[in-house]
């Protein structure tokens, strides 16, 4: 099932691939992301897209976007004012897109031994919050973007 989810108008756009749209909470992952946003004070500024999708298709935007030739279980892909994209000046600001793996999320819940849910509640936070700036790539960055996905996750059941 294709689902588009607008929590706040135009806001969030989530579209699960029909073989995970059984397995997926798509009203908890909007409110999920409406928190995160609404944490930055970018619940009506910034547009998001998100997608859950097969490992196949993460692996070749890893491959195209990053240049590793890689699955992984999250991407995040922000709209830096993109040249020759041109949106009205009373629209909300084009933040990106985040690209959720359904497989490697329910491989990597099954090790974690919390249910998908929570698995994907959690890379949609993190992928928002890179979205957002944040980064891990030192202990100190790690260490906040760690502590503000606790704190977003924290109503989240493990």
């Amino acid at each position: 099932m294709l689902d588009s989810m607008t929590p706040s108008p135009d806001t969030i756009s989530l579209q699960v691939e029909p073989p995970f749209a059984a397995r997926v909470d798509e009203q908890a992952l909007a409110a999920l992301a409406r928190r995160v946003l609404e944490s930055e004070q970018m619940d009506s500024l910034a547009e998001l897209s998100v997608l859950v999708t097969d490992d196949e298709t993460v692996r070749d935007l890893n491959k195209r976007y990053r240049d590793v030739d890689a699955p992984t279980d999250v991407l995040s892909f922000r709209m830096d004012g993109a040249e020759g994209f041109v949106t009205p000046p009373e629209s909300a600001e084009q933040l990106g897109e985040v690209v959720i793996a359904f497989p490697t999320a329910l491989r990597q819940a099954g090790g974690a031994g919390h249910d998908i849910g929570v698995e994907l509640a959690h890379l949609l936070a993190h992928g928002i919050l890179h979205l957002l700036g944040y980064d891990h790539e030192t202990a100190a960055e790690a260490k906040l973007m760690r502590s503000k996905e606790e704190a977003l996750l924290i109503d989240v059941a493990h």
